[in-house]
């Protein structure tokens, strides 16, 4: 694949396949730099939503600028010669060489915090920029080599104040009132960081939002269901434990006021679980 070219870019490998897309990657011939490059194929009129979805993952991408987000430079639009016919979208994205959080094994706690650190602070600066992710979990993180930590896929990110007909997410990961209610807002946000703090240091997916019987669970109910982080995982600190389940709060109210506010208690315990060299994330390797 080595040979492979795609205008003026190398084709270098695969680095995922959707059943809307296919993210390559590249080397870019103009910079000799490393990409990954998001092809977005146009069959026909029902595939221009995911053309749509592209332009918006583009326009969200330009409003943040922070070390914890992954960068979208470019968005390319490729036509036939004749009629004009649009045939693909093309997104180019920085490259890291890293893997998602959901194919990585159960990391080190003092580890564990250090990413949901640098998790925060991506967050938090998506929504001083008036942008909500809407489908934080797992997969939608990259960890790479030197600490790198990435939030990826701004694909259901919502812009404030924008219209949008449809909200969309990963159920394992919606917060109630995203369910209920087809809301998104930074609360919502918190509860998606929430359930993935919780998959990650427990390996279980918080108790489903939906009872057996199809209707939503009440707070009272789905909160007797959800055990504690400590209880899964006894290496887990109290104050980690309190902070994942306040940010896991049924009712938005409860939940910590802001992103900011949960990124300085995740600072304030790695400060204090961080005690060589050894624990640093930028020296981890998985």
């Amino acid at each position: 694949m080595g040979n492979m070219r795609i205008g003026s870019f190398q084709v270098l490998g695969t680095l995922g396949q959707g059943a809307h897309s296919t993210i390559l990657h590249i080397r870019r011939s103009a910079d000799g730099k490393q990409y990954a490059l998001k092809i977005v194929p146009v069959r026909g009129q029902d595939d221009l939503k995911y053309v749509e979805q592209a332009e918006h993952e583009f326009r969200v991408s330009q409003r943040l600028h922070h070390p914890n987000l992954i960068k979208v430079h470019a968005l390319e639009k490729r036509f036939r010669w004749l009629f004009w016919g649009l045939t693909e979208v093309r997104l180019l994205i920085e490259f890291v060489r890293g893997k998602t959080l959901d194919q990585v094994p159960l990391l080190p706690v003092v580890v564990q915090v250090q990413i949901f650190t640098r998790v925060a602070d991506g967050l938090a600066h998506m929504h001083r920029r008036g942008v909500f992710h809407a489908d934080l979990k797992p997969a939608n993180i990259l960890f790479g080599p030197n600490g790198q930590v990435k939030i990826i896929d701004y694909g259901l990110a919502w812009i404030e104040g924008q219209h949008k007909a449809r909200i969309q997410g990963t159920p394992e990961y919606m917060a109630p009132e995203q369910l209920k209610h087809r809301l998104v807002n930074e609360k919502t946000d918190m509860f998606n960081f929430g359930a993935t703090m919780y998959r990650l240091l427990t390996v279980r997916h918080i108790p489903p939002l939906i009872g057996p019987s199809g209707l939503a669970l009440d707070a009272r109910n789905w909160e007797n269901a959800l055990k504690r982080v400590e209880q899964l995982n006894p290496d887990v600190p109290k104050a980690l434990g309190d902070l994942v389940h306040r940010c896991l709060a049924y009712h938005p109210h409860k939940r910590p006021e802001t992103m900011s506010e949960v990124h300085q208690a995740l600072q304030e315990l790695e400060q204090k679980l961080v005690q060589s060299d050894a624990d640093r994330l930028d020296v981890y390797e998985v």
